[in-house]
C-alpha cells in the first residue's frame, strides 16, 4: 500500500525544514546536503525521499549527480494555506500591542 505523505507532517521535522532552507537558494546534491548535518547519510536520504514524496523537493539528474531543488509551486500552496492564519495572529498581536501601549500610558500618568 502506497500512502501519500502529508506536507505538514513533512515540514514538522526540523531536519527537513533545515533541508528546505538549504536548497531554497540553490540546487544541491544529497552529499552536499548531508555534509550540513551530524547524521548518517542514509538518514538524510530518507528525509529527502519524504520531501520528494510530498512534492516539496524535485530531484534533477545532471550526469551522474542528482540535484535537489525546491518545488516553488508546492511551497507557494503551503504558504497560501498558512497566510490566513498568519493574518489572524498578526491582528491579535496588533490588538495586544495597542492594549499594552494604552496600559503603559495610563500607568505613566
Amino acid at each position: 500500500m502506497n500512502l501519500r505523505r502529508d506536507v505538514f507532517q513533512a515540514i514538522a521535522d526540523p531536519t527537513r525544514r533545515a533541508i528546505l532552507l538549504l536548497v531554497a537558494s540553490q540546487s544541491m546534491t544529497a552529499g552536499a546536503i548531508a555534509s550540513n548535518f551530524d547524521t548518517a547519510r542514509p538518514t538524510v536520504s530518507r528525509h529527502l525521499q519524504i520531501l520528494i514524496e510530498c512534492d516539496l523537493l524535485e530531484p534533477n539528474q545532471n550526469g551522474r549527480e542528482i540535484y535537489y531543488k525546491i518545488n516553488a509551486i508546492k511551497m507557494k500552496e503551503v504558504a497560501d494555506f498558512i497566510e490566513p492564519f498568519s493574518k489572524v495572529w498578526d491582528d491579535r498581536f496588533n490588538k495586544l500591542e495597542s492594549i499594552m501601549k494604552n496600559y503603559q500610558t495610563k500607568t505613566n500618568c
